[in-house]
Protein backbone atom coordinates (compact mmCIF):
# COMPACT_ATOMS: atom_id res chain seq x y z
CA UNK A 1 0.00 0.00 0.00
CA UNK A 2 1.99 2.72 -1.38
CA UNK A 3 2.31 6.34 0.64
CA UNK A 4 0.79 9.00 -0.92
CA UNK A 5 2.42 11.98 -2.45
CA UNK A 6 4.11 13.73 0.36
CA UNK A 7 4.07 18.13 0.44
CA UNK A 8 7.79 19.08 0.40
CA UNK A 9 9.15 19.29 4.06
CA UNK A 10 10.64 23.11 3.37
CA UNK A 11 6.75 24.26 3.59
CA UNK A 12 3.52 24.21 5.65
CA UNK A 13 1.47 21.41 4.97
CA UNK A 14 -1.70 22.08 2.83
CA UNK A 15 -5.13 22.48 4.62
CA UNK A 16 -3.98 24.71 7.98
CA UNK A 17 -7.01 26.03 10.00
CA UNK A 18 -9.21 28.69 8.45
CA UNK A 19 -8.33 32.48 9.27
CA UNK A 20 -9.36 33.02 12.71
CA UNK A 21 -8.44 29.68 14.17
CA UNK A 22 -6.85 29.63 17.83
CA UNK A 23 -3.78 27.70 16.66
CA UNK A 24 -3.55 29.27 13.22
CA UNK A 25 -1.24 32.20 14.62
CA UNK A 26 1.31 29.05 16.06
CA UNK A 27 2.39 31.13 18.87
CA UNK A 28 5.02 28.11 19.84
CA UNK A 29 7.04 29.89 16.62
CA UNK A 30 7.96 32.23 19.19
CA UNK A 31 10.24 29.94 21.33
CA UNK A 32 12.21 28.47 18.40
CA UNK A 33 15.66 29.41 17.70
CA UNK A 34 16.54 30.76 14.17
CA UNK A 35 18.01 27.45 12.91
CA UNK A 36 14.89 25.98 14.38
CA UNK A 37 12.46 28.29 12.33
CA UNK A 38 14.87 27.76 9.25
CA UNK A 39 13.13 26.07 6.46
CA UNK A 40 15.05 22.25 6.06
CA UNK A 41 15.37 20.68 2.78
CA UNK A 42 15.25 16.75 3.72
CA UNK A 43 16.95 14.22 1.31
CA UNK A 44 14.55 11.66 -0.17
CA UNK A 45 15.28 9.17 2.11
CA UNK A 46 17.63 8.40 5.39
CA UNK A 47 19.18 5.82 2.66
CA UNK A 48 20.55 9.10 0.88
CA UNK A 49 21.61 10.62 3.80
CA UNK A 50 23.83 7.40 4.94
CA UNK A 51 25.39 7.66 1.40
CA UNK A 52 26.19 11.18 1.58
CA UNK A 53 27.73 10.14 5.16
CA UNK A 54 29.69 7.65 2.76
CA UNK A 55 31.27 10.32 0.47
CA UNK A 56 32.19 12.91 3.05
CA UNK A 57 33.76 10.99 5.85
CA UNK A 58 34.34 7.15 4.19
CA UNK A 59 36.70 6.27 7.04
CA UNK A 60 34.45 7.60 10.24
CA UNK A 61 32.83 5.38 12.12
CA UNK A 62 29.20 4.48 11.60
CA UNK A 63 28.59 1.67 14.55
CA UNK A 64 30.42 1.25 17.21
CA UNK A 65 29.50 -2.23 19.48
CA UNK A 66 31.44 -2.86 22.42
CA UNK A 67 35.15 -2.75 21.25
CA UNK A 68 34.31 -3.02 17.80
CA UNK A 69 33.72 -0.31 14.66
CA UNK A 70 32.71 -0.42 11.45
CA UNK A 71 33.20 2.82 9.28
CA UNK A 72 30.58 4.21 6.84
CA UNK A 73 32.61 2.19 3.77
CA UNK A 74 32.41 -0.68 5.40
CA UNK A 75 28.76 -0.10 6.64
CA UNK A 76 28.33 0.63 3.06
CA UNK A 77 30.01 -2.46 1.52
CA UNK A 78 28.75 -4.84 3.81
CA UNK A 79 25.00 -3.45 3.26
CA UNK A 80 24.98 -3.66 -0.17
CA UNK A 81 26.13 -7.56 0.09
CA UNK A 82 22.96 -8.12 2.09
CA UNK A 83 21.06 -6.15 -0.51
CA UNK A 84 22.36 -8.13 -2.94
CA UNK A 85 21.59 -11.24 -1.35
CA UNK A 86 17.97 -10.56 -0.69
CA UNK A 87 17.74 -9.16 -4.64
CA UNK A 88 18.77 -12.44 -5.93
CA UNK A 89 16.38 -13.80 -4.11
CA UNK A 90 13.22 -11.77 -5.23
CA UNK A 91 13.05 -8.93 -2.69
CA UNK A 92 12.33 -5.82 -4.46
CA UNK A 93 10.29 -2.40 -4.31
CA UNK A 94 7.75 -2.46 -1.64
CA UNK A 95 8.28 -5.84 -0.58
CA UNK A 96 8.52 -6.20 2.99
CA UNK A 97 11.41 -7.23 5.14
CA UNK A 98 10.58 -8.14 8.70
CA UNK A 99 14.03 -6.59 11.46
CA UNK A 100 13.39 -8.62 14.57
CA UNK A 101 17.16 -7.39 16.45
CA UNK A 102 18.30 -5.47 19.74
CA UNK A 103 20.39 -2.88 19.12
CA UNK A 104 23.27 -4.27 17.23
CA UNK A 105 25.23 -3.65 14.02
CA UNK A 106 23.17 -6.51 12.23
CA UNK A 107 19.76 -4.26 12.39
CA UNK A 108 21.11 -1.12 11.03
CA UNK A 109 22.97 -3.03 7.91
CA UNK A 110 19.83 -5.00 7.69
CA UNK A 111 17.59 -2.09 7.29
CA UNK A 112 20.36 -0.45 4.90
CA UNK A 113 20.09 -3.15 2.74
CA UNK A 114 16.43 -3.57 2.81
CA UNK A 115 16.27 -0.35 1.62
CA UNK A 116 18.64 -0.87 -0.96
CA UNK A 117 16.76 -3.27 -3.01
CA UNK A 118 13.54 -0.83 -2.56
CA UNK A 119 11.87 -2.62 0.20
CA UNK A 120 10.04 -1.56 3.24
CA UNK A 121 11.04 -2.29 6.76
CA UNK A 122 8.89 -3.93 9.34
CA UNK A 123 10.72 -3.37 12.60
CA UNK A 124 9.47 -5.97 15.29
CA UNK A 125 10.15 -5.84 18.93
CA UNK A 126 12.12 -9.02 19.49
CA UNK A 127 10.55 -9.84 22.87
CA UNK A 128 7.15 -10.76 20.42
CA UNK A 129 6.14 -14.39 20.98
CA UNK A 130 5.25 -16.36 18.65
CA UNK A 131 1.88 -15.78 18.13
CA UNK A 132 2.48 -11.74 17.63
CA UNK A 133 5.49 -12.67 15.11
CA UNK A 134 2.89 -14.48 13.54
CA UNK A 135 0.33 -11.94 13.31
CA UNK A 136 2.92 -9.22 11.98
CA UNK A 137 4.50 -11.03 9.68
CA UNK A 138 0.99 -12.26 7.96
CA UNK A 139 -0.39 -8.60 8.72
CA UNK A 140 2.69 -7.05 6.78
CA UNK A 141 3.05 -9.90 4.16
CA UNK A 142 6.79 -9.91 4.58
CA UNK A 143 8.17 -11.64 2.57
CA UNK A 144 11.85 -11.78 4.10
CA UNK A 145 12.78 -11.92 7.90
CA UNK A 146 15.80 -10.40 9.69
CA UNK A 147 16.52 -12.66 13.28
CA UNK A 148 18.44 -13.52 16.24
CA UNK A 149 20.27 -17.01 15.35
CA UNK A 150 19.59 -18.63 19.01
CA UNK A 151 15.82 -17.42 18.42
CA UNK A 152 15.27 -19.15 14.77
CA UNK A 153 15.29 -22.67 16.02
CA UNK A 154 13.61 -22.15 19.61
CA UNK A 155 10.42 -20.73 18.01
CA UNK A 156 10.65 -18.37 14.79
CA UNK A 157 11.01 -21.32 12.65
CA UNK A 158 7.36 -22.38 13.42
CA UNK A 159 6.33 -18.58 13.43
CA UNK A 160 6.46 -18.34 9.66
CA UNK A 161 4.83 -21.29 8.73
CA UNK A 162 1.97 -20.13 7.57
CA UNK A 163 3.24 -16.52 6.52
CA UNK A 164 4.84 -14.78 3.07
CA UNK A 165 8.04 -15.27 4.83
CA UNK A 166 10.52 -17.16 1.76
CA UNK A 167 14.20 -15.37 2.76
CA UNK A 168 15.85 -15.16 6.41
CA UNK A 169 18.77 -14.05 7.86
CA UNK A 170 19.93 -14.77 10.93
CA UNK A 171 22.43 -12.76 13.49
CA UNK A 172 24.63 -13.78 15.90
CA UNK A 173 24.77 -11.04 18.84
CA UNK A 174 28.49 -11.71 19.21
CA UNK A 175 29.44 -10.29 16.17
CA UNK A 176 31.12 -7.48 14.95
CA UNK A 177 32.96 -7.31 18.55
CA UNK A 178 35.52 -9.04 20.61
CA UNK A 179 34.51 -7.89 24.34
CA UNK A 180 31.62 -10.71 24.90
CA UNK A 181 29.94 -9.03 27.79
CA UNK A 182 28.31 -11.67 30.02
CA UNK A 183 25.42 -8.99 30.97
CA UNK A 184 24.03 -8.70 27.83
CA UNK A 185 25.89 -11.15 25.44
CA UNK A 186 25.61 -14.96 27.94
CA UNK A 187 27.63 -17.77 26.36
CA UNK A 188 23.58 -19.69 26.65
CA UNK A 189 20.20 -18.50 26.11
CA UNK A 190 17.28 -20.08 27.78
CA UNK A 191 14.59 -20.68 24.73
CA UNK A 192 12.72 -17.67 24.05
CA UNK A 193 9.38 -18.89 23.99
CA UNK A 194 7.71 -21.27 26.10
CA UNK A 195 7.26 -24.60 24.35
CA UNK A 196 3.59 -24.71 23.76
CA UNK A 197 4.04 -21.47 21.98
CA UNK A 198 6.43 -23.56 19.54
CA UNK A 199 2.97 -25.73 17.69
CA UNK A 200 2.38 -24.81 14.39
CA UNK A 201 -0.59 -23.02 13.06
CA UNK A 202 -2.97 -24.92 12.05
CA UNK A 203 -3.09 -24.11 8.80
CA UNK A 204 0.46 -24.11 8.82
CA UNK A 205 2.67 -25.66 5.22
CA UNK A 206 4.66 -28.76 5.78
CA UNK A 207 8.13 -28.55 8.01
CA UNK A 208 9.98 -28.98 4.52
CA UNK A 209 8.47 -25.72 3.32
CA UNK A 210 10.43 -23.27 6.27
CA UNK A 211 13.00 -21.61 4.97
CA UNK A 212 16.60 -22.25 5.56
CA UNK A 213 18.29 -19.16 7.19
CA UNK A 214 21.85 -17.47 5.80
CA UNK A 215 24.15 -16.03 8.38
CA UNK A 216 24.01 -12.25 8.44
CA UNK A 217 27.29 -11.60 8.71
CA UNK A 218 28.82 -14.21 6.54
CA UNK A 219 26.42 -13.00 3.53
CA UNK A 220 27.87 -10.00 4.77
CA UNK A 221 30.69 -10.02 4.58
CA UNK A 222 30.60 -11.93 0.57
CA UNK A 223 30.89 -9.47 -1.39
CA UNK A 224 27.52 -9.89 -3.45
CA UNK A 225 27.15 -7.31 -6.18
CA UNK A 226 24.16 -4.67 -4.89
CA UNK A 227 21.33 -4.36 -6.49
CA UNK A 228 20.33 -1.78 -9.06
CA UNK A 229 19.67 2.16 -7.18
CA UNK A 230 15.53 1.73 -6.21
CA UNK A 231 15.66 5.54 -6.95
CA UNK A 232 13.78 5.56 -3.31
CA UNK A 233 11.57 9.23 -3.20
CA UNK A 234 10.14 11.35 -0.10
CA UNK A 235 6.51 9.35 -0.63
CA UNK A 236 7.98 5.86 -0.39
CA UNK A 237 6.70 3.92 2.59
CA UNK A 238 9.97 3.31 4.71
CA UNK A 239 8.22 1.40 7.68
CA UNK A 240 5.28 -0.28 8.26
CA UNK A 241 5.93 0.39 12.30
CA UNK A 242 3.67 -1.45 14.44
CA UNK A 243 2.21 0.92 17.68
CA UNK A 244 3.05 -0.63 21.14
CA UNK A 245 -0.40 -2.16 21.78
CA UNK A 246 -0.67 -0.91 25.07
CA UNK A 247 -4.16 -0.22 24.62
CA UNK A 248 -5.14 -2.45 22.06
CA UNK A 249 -3.86 -4.93 19.14
CA UNK A 250 -0.82 -3.21 17.32
CA UNK A 251 -1.58 -1.61 13.93
CA UNK A 252 1.06 -0.64 11.25
CA UNK A 253 1.76 3.03 10.46
CA UNK A 254 3.32 3.33 7.03
CA UNK A 255 6.04 5.96 7.77
CA UNK A 256 7.28 7.69 4.41
CA UNK A 257 11.08 8.18 3.62
CA UNK A 258 9.95 11.88 3.57
CA UNK A 259 9.12 11.87 7.14
CA UNK A 260 11.84 9.64 8.85
CA UNK A 261 14.18 12.27 6.80
CA UNK A 262 12.26 15.42 8.03
CA UNK A 263 12.59 14.66 11.29
CA UNK A 264 15.79 13.46 11.36
CA UNK A 265 17.09 17.15 9.90
CA UNK A 266 15.11 18.88 12.07
CA UNK A 267 17.05 16.75 15.17
CA UNK A 268 20.66 17.89 13.61
CA UNK A 269 19.22 21.14 12.98
CA UNK A 270 17.93 21.75 16.36
CA UNK A 271 20.49 19.97 18.81
CA UNK A 272 23.68 22.05 18.31
CA UNK A 273 25.81 18.80 17.90
CA UNK A 274 29.09 18.69 15.66
CA UNK A 275 29.40 16.10 12.81
CA UNK A 276 30.49 13.24 13.49
CA UNK A 277 29.15 13.14 16.86
CA UNK A 278 28.50 10.23 18.73
CA UNK A 279 24.44 9.53 18.93
CA UNK A 280 23.92 6.20 21.86
CA UNK A 281 21.00 4.30 21.28
CA UNK A 282 19.22 4.26 24.46
CA UNK A 283 16.09 3.80 22.98
CA UNK A 284 15.32 0.43 20.99
CA UNK A 285 15.93 0.82 17.02
CA UNK A 286 13.26 -1.06 16.44
CA UNK A 287 10.84 1.89 18.00
CA UNK A 288 9.96 4.95 16.14
CA UNK A 289 12.06 7.22 18.75
CA UNK A 290 15.22 4.79 18.29
CA UNK A 291 14.53 4.78 14.22
CA UNK A 292 14.70 8.55 14.20
CA UNK A 293 16.32 10.01 16.85
CA UNK A 294 19.03 7.85 17.11
CA UNK A 295 19.46 5.86 13.57
CA UNK A 296 18.30 8.38 11.27
CA UNK A 297 19.46 11.30 12.69
CA UNK A 298 23.13 9.95 13.36
CA UNK A 299 23.17 9.15 9.49
CA UNK A 300 22.33 12.41 8.48
CA UNK A 301 24.82 13.75 10.65
CA UNK A 302 27.60 11.26 9.64
CA UNK A 303 27.66 10.75 12.99
CA UNK A 304 28.73 7.39 15.05
CA UNK A 305 25.73 5.26 16.29
CA UNK A 306 26.69 3.26 19.89
CA UNK A 307 25.02 0.37 20.49
CA UNK A 308 25.09 -1.74 23.40
CA UNK A 309 22.62 -4.52 22.42
CA UNK A 310 19.56 -4.24 25.32
CA UNK A 311 19.34 -2.43 27.96
CA UNK A 312 21.58 -3.03 31.21
CA UNK A 313 22.50 0.02 33.66
CA UNK A 314 25.87 -1.23 34.03
CA UNK A 315 26.50 -1.99 30.48
CA UNK A 316 25.42 1.41 29.16
CA UNK A 317 27.14 3.45 31.99
CA UNK A 318 30.22 1.67 31.01
CA UNK A 319 29.43 2.51 27.17
CA UNK A 320 29.12 6.13 28.25
CA UNK A 321 32.80 6.37 29.77
CA UNK A 322 34.09 4.09 26.71
CA UNK A 323 32.57 5.90 23.78
CA UNK A 324 31.86 9.36 25.26
CA UNK A 325 28.19 10.47 23.04
CA UNK A 326 27.01 13.81 22.77
CA UNK A 327 23.22 12.33 22.94
CA UNK A 328 20.91 10.14 23.88
CA UNK A 329 17.13 9.73 24.24
CA UNK A 330 15.15 7.38 25.92
CA UNK A 331 12.09 6.92 27.97
CA UNK A 332 11.86 8.02 32.18
CA UNK A 333 11.88 4.46 33.44
CA UNK A 334 15.97 4.29 31.42
CA UNK A 335 16.75 7.00 33.06
CA UNK A 336 15.52 6.02 36.79
CA UNK A 337 17.38 2.50 36.28
CA UNK A 338 20.60 4.58 35.76
CA UNK A 339 20.30 6.76 38.31
CA UNK A 340 19.44 4.12 40.67
CA UNK A 341 22.82 2.24 39.77
CA UNK A 342 25.48 1.73 42.27
CA UNK A 343 28.33 2.90 40.06
CA UNK A 344 26.45 5.82 38.40
CA UNK A 345 28.30 8.92 38.64
CA UNK A 346 28.64 12.88 37.04
CA UNK A 347 31.36 11.35 35.02
CA UNK A 348 29.18 8.82 33.06
CA UNK A 349 27.22 11.75 31.47
CA UNK A 350 29.70 14.33 31.30
CA UNK A 351 30.00 14.16 27.56
CA UNK A 352 26.31 14.75 26.79
CA UNK A 353 25.47 18.16 24.93
CA UNK A 354 21.70 17.06 24.69
CA UNK A 355 19.53 13.87 26.94
CA UNK A 356 16.10 13.65 25.84
CA UNK A 357 13.05 11.56 27.38
CA UNK A 358 10.52 9.98 24.68
CA UNK A 359 8.52 7.59 24.56
CA UNK A 360 6.90 7.39 27.99
CA UNK A 361 6.35 10.21 30.76
CA UNK A 362 8.48 12.54 31.96
CA UNK A 363 7.85 13.02 35.54
CA UNK A 364 9.47 16.74 37.17
CA UNK A 365 10.42 15.28 40.21
CA UNK A 366 13.30 12.63 38.29
CA UNK A 367 14.47 15.62 36.11
CA UNK A 368 14.93 17.67 39.37
CA UNK A 369 16.74 14.60 40.92
CA UNK A 370 19.15 13.73 37.78
CA UNK A 371 20.05 17.35 37.59
CA UNK A 372 21.04 17.39 41.41
CA UNK A 373 22.56 13.80 41.81
CA UNK A 374 24.73 14.04 37.62
CA UNK A 375 24.18 17.22 36.90
CA UNK A 376 22.46 17.00 33.45
CA UNK A 377 19.09 18.63 32.36
CA UNK A 378 16.58 16.12 30.45
CA UNK A 379 14.52 17.18 27.98
CA UNK A 380 11.33 16.39 27.56
CA UNK A 381 9.62 15.84 23.90
CA UNK A 382 6.30 14.07 22.40
CA UNK A 383 5.44 12.24 19.57
CA UNK A 384 4.21 8.80 18.42
CA UNK A 385 4.83 5.74 15.67
CA UNK A 386 2.02 7.34 14.08
CA UNK A 387 3.89 11.37 13.69
CA UNK A 388 7.56 9.23 13.11
CA UNK A 389 8.43 10.12 16.72
CA UNK A 390 8.82 13.77 17.50
CA UNK A 391 6.59 16.65 16.84
CA UNK A 392 7.32 18.54 20.01
CA UNK A 393 10.05 19.26 21.74
CA UNK A 394 12.04 21.68 24.36
CA UNK A 395 14.23 23.74 22.46
CA UNK A 396 17.91 23.41 23.18
CA UNK A 397 18.32 27.11 24.54
CA UNK A 398 15.39 26.47 26.90
CA UNK A 399 13.91 24.46 29.70
CA UNK A 400 9.77 22.96 29.95
CA UNK A 401 7.95 24.81 32.33
CA UNK A 402 5.66 23.14 34.54
CA UNK A 403 2.11 23.73 34.89
CA UNK A 404 1.37 25.58 38.32
CA UNK A 405 -1.86 23.82 38.39
CA UNK A 406 -1.53 20.58 37.77
CA UNK A 407 2.12 20.32 38.14
CA UNK A 408 2.72 18.69 34.83
CA UNK A 409 6.15 19.11 33.09
CA UNK A 410 5.33 20.59 29.59
CA UNK A 411 6.36 18.11 26.70
CA UNK A 412 7.76 21.36 24.95
CA UNK A 413 6.31 23.26 21.53
CA UNK A 414 5.66 22.55 18.04
CA UNK A 415 8.09 22.59 15.26
CA UNK A 416 8.15 25.31 12.71
CA UNK A 417 6.14 23.31 9.98
CA UNK A 418 3.89 21.61 12.78
CA UNK A 419 0.48 22.15 13.54
CA UNK A 420 -0.87 21.34 16.63
CA UNK A 421 -4.54 22.11 18.23
CA UNK A 422 -6.77 20.79 21.00
CA UNK A 423 -9.85 19.67 20.27
CA UNK A 424 -12.97 18.56 22.12
CA UNK A 425 -15.48 15.68 21.55
CA UNK A 426 -17.13 17.33 18.33
CA UNK A 427 -13.47 18.07 16.88
CA UNK A 428 -13.88 21.76 17.65
CA UNK A 429 -11.06 24.08 19.07
CA UNK A 430 -10.82 24.31 22.74
CA UNK A 431 -9.29 27.59 23.99
CA UNK A 432 -5.97 28.22 25.05
CA UNK A 433 -5.35 26.48 28.43
CA UNK A 434 -8.47 24.26 28.41
CA UNK A 435 -7.57 20.45 27.61
CA UNK A 436 -8.90 18.11 24.95
CA UNK A 437 -7.66 15.73 22.48
CA UNK A 438 -4.12 16.60 20.98
CA UNK A 439 -4.48 16.35 16.96
CA UNK A 440 -1.27 16.65 14.66
CA UNK A 441 -0.28 18.03 11.17
CA UNK A 442 2.43 17.88 9.72
CA UNK A 443 5.40 16.79 7.39
CA UNK A 444 6.55 13.73 9.92
CA UNK A 445 2.58 12.14 10.10
CA UNK A 446 2.30 9.39 8.31
CA UNK A 447 -0.69 8.69 5.97
CA UNK A 448 -2.37 5.96 7.52
CA UNK A 449 -2.38 2.50 8.39
CA UNK A 450 -1.29 -0.77 6.58
CA UNK A 451 -4.44 -2.31 5.37
CA UNK A 452 -6.92 -0.34 7.56
CA UNK A 453 -8.07 2.12 5.46
CA UNK A 454 -11.37 2.53 8.05
CA UNK A 455 -8.89 3.08 11.14
CA UNK A 456 -7.12 5.16 8.72
CA UNK A 457 -10.08 7.42 8.08
CA UNK A 458 -10.92 7.74 11.48
CA UNK A 459 -7.96 8.62 13.06
CA UNK A 460 -6.16 10.54 10.21
CA UNK A 461 -9.40 13.04 9.24
CA UNK A 462 -8.06 15.51 6.40
CA UNK A 463 -4.63 13.98 7.06
CA UNK A 464 -4.45 15.56 10.71
CA UNK A 465 -3.76 12.70 13.20
CA UNK A 466 -6.23 12.59 16.09
CA UNK A 467 -3.78 11.21 18.64
CA UNK A 468 -5.93 9.90 21.59
CA UNK A 469 -4.18 11.75 23.84
CA UNK A 470 -5.32 14.15 26.46
CA UNK A 471 -3.53 17.67 26.95
CA UNK A 472 -3.68 21.62 26.72
CA UNK A 473 -1.31 24.26 25.31
CA UNK A 474 -0.62 27.57 26.97
CA UNK A 475 -0.80 31.11 25.34
CA UNK A 476 3.14 30.87 24.66
CA UNK A 477 2.39 27.68 22.79
CA UNK A 478 3.87 25.47 25.19
CA UNK A 479 2.11 21.72 24.73
CA UNK A 480 1.62 19.57 28.08
CA UNK A 481 0.24 15.97 27.88
CA UNK A 482 -2.36 15.39 30.51
CA UNK A 483 -3.05 11.28 29.62
CA UNK A 484 -4.58 8.44 26.90
CA UNK A 485 -8.33 9.37 26.66
CA UNK A 486 -8.61 5.52 27.40
CA UNK A 487 -6.93 5.91 30.64
CA UNK A 488 -8.99 8.28 32.38
CA UNK A 489 -10.76 7.27 35.55
CA UNK A 490 -14.07 7.95 36.14
CA UNK A 491 -14.50 8.24 40.02
CA UNK A 492 -18.29 8.99 41.38
CA UNK A 493 -18.31 11.26 38.06
CA UNK A 494 -15.24 12.50 38.71
CA UNK A 495 -12.56 12.92 35.91
CA UNK A 496 -9.43 11.32 37.33
CA UNK A 497 -5.56 11.34 34.97
CA UNK A 498 -3.25 8.89 35.54
CA UNK A 499 -0.43 11.11 35.21
CA UNK A 500 -1.39 13.79 37.40
CA UNK A 501 -1.40 11.59 40.41
CA UNK A 502 1.90 9.56 39.31
CA UNK A 503 3.82 12.52 39.59
CA UNK A 504 2.88 13.30 42.80
CA UNK A 505 3.55 9.51 43.74
CA UNK A 506 7.13 10.49 42.09
CA UNK A 507 8.28 13.07 44.50
CA UNK A 508 8.05 10.49 47.53
CA UNK A 509 11.44 9.56 47.74
CA UNK A 510 11.39 6.12 48.19
CA UNK A 511 9.57 5.85 44.82
CA UNK A 512 11.47 4.70 41.52
CA UNK A 513 8.54 3.70 39.02
CA UNK A 514 4.31 4.74 39.40
CA UNK A 515 1.64 3.80 37.70
CA UNK A 516 -2.25 4.60 38.57
CA UNK A 517 -5.21 3.16 37.23
CA UNK A 518 -8.83 2.59 37.74
CA UNK A 519 -10.26 -0.76 38.86
CA UNK A 520 -13.91 -1.86 39.49
CA UNK A 521 -15.61 -0.38 42.77
CA UNK A 522 -18.84 -0.83 43.67
CA UNK A 523 -19.67 2.52 44.95
CA UNK A 524 -17.59 4.80 42.97
CA UNK A 525 -17.84 3.18 39.54
CA UNK A 526 -13.87 3.37 39.50
CA UNK A 527 -11.72 3.78 42.21
CA UNK A 528 -8.09 4.77 41.90
CA UNK A 529 -5.42 2.13 42.81
CA UNK A 530 -1.56 2.83 42.65
CA UNK A 531 1.04 0.50 41.74
CA UNK A 532 4.59 1.49 42.62
CA UNK A 533 8.21 0.11 42.69
CA UNK A 534 10.93 1.39 45.41
CA UNK A 535 14.09 2.85 45.01
CA UNK A 536 16.46 0.15 46.11
CA UNK A 537 17.34 -0.01 49.72
CA UNK A 538 13.82 2.07 50.52
CA UNK A 539 10.88 1.01 52.66
CA UNK A 540 7.72 3.26 52.92
CA UNK A 541 4.01 1.67 54.04
CA UNK A 542 1.07 1.50 51.56
CA UNK A 543 -0.65 3.74 53.52
CA UNK A 544 2.55 6.31 53.56
CA UNK A 545 2.41 6.55 49.96
CA UNK A 546 -1.47 7.07 49.65
CA UNK A 547 -1.28 9.66 52.82
CA UNK A 548 1.73 11.52 50.74
CA UNK A 549 -1.10 11.59 47.76
CA UNK A 550 -3.66 13.06 49.73
CA UNK A 551 -1.85 15.52 51.22
CA UNK A 552 -1.13 17.29 47.68
CA UNK A 553 -4.17 16.56 45.31
CA UNK A 554 -7.92 16.74 45.71
CA UNK A 555 -9.46 13.70 47.92
CA UNK A 556 -11.26 12.13 44.72
CA UNK A 557 -7.59 11.89 43.30
CA UNK A 558 -5.22 9.78 45.74
CA UNK A 559 -5.17 6.22 45.70
CA UNK A 560 -7.09 4.44 47.89
CA UNK A 561 -5.34 1.38 47.32
CA UNK A 562 -1.46 1.31 46.56
CA UNK A 563 0.54 -1.73 45.99
CA UNK A 564 4.15 -2.52 45.64
CA UNK A 565 5.66 -4.49 43.30
CA UNK A 566 9.14 -5.70 42.80
CA UNK A 567 8.90 -3.97 39.55
CA UNK A 568 5.98 -2.45 37.06
CA UNK A 569 5.31 -4.26 33.54
CA UNK A 570 6.34 -2.03 30.87
CA UNK A 571 7.39 -2.73 26.97
CA UNK A 572 10.96 -2.96 26.01
CA UNK A 573 10.28 0.68 24.57
CA UNK A 574 10.01 1.56 28.33
CA UNK A 575 6.27 2.56 28.47
CA UNK A 576 4.45 1.27 31.53
CA UNK A 577 1.62 -1.04 30.82
CA UNK A 578 -1.23 0.17 32.44
CA UNK A 579 -3.65 -2.01 30.22
CA UNK A 580 -1.89 -5.38 32.42
CA UNK A 581 -2.24 -3.66 35.59
CA UNK A 582 -6.00 -2.95 34.96
CA UNK A 583 -5.98 -7.08 34.04
CA UNK A 584 -4.31 -7.51 37.44
CA UNK A 585 -6.75 -5.56 39.54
Amino acid sequence: MPAPDAAPADVVPPAAPAPGSRYAARPWLRQLSPAQLAAVSPPPSVLHAFRAAVARAPGHPALAYFDGRISYAEADALSDSLAGHLAARGVGRGDRVAVMLQNTPHFALAVLAAWKTGAVVVPLNPMYKSAEVRRALRDSGAAALVCEERAWPAYLRESVRGTGVRTVLTARDRDFQTRDDPRVLPERHAPADPPQSAAPAPDAPREADAPTPADLATTARRGHPAPPDPHLTAADTALISYTSGTSGTPKGAMNPHGALTYNATRQVTGHPLPEGAGYFALAPLFHITGMVCELAACFTNAGTLVLAHRFDAGTVLDAFLEHRPAYTIGPATAFIALAAHPAATRDHFASFQVVSSGGAPLPPALVARLRTAFGFHLRNGYGLTECTAPCASVPAHLEAPVDPASGTLSVGVPGAQTLVRILDERGAEVPFGETGEIAVRGPQVVPGYWGLPEESAKTFPDGELRTGDVGFMDLDGWLYVVDRKKDMINAAGFKVWPREVEDVLYTHPAVREAAVVGVPDPYRGESVKAYVSLRPGASVEPAELAAHCAERIAAYKYPRVVEILPVLPRTTSGKILRRELRERG
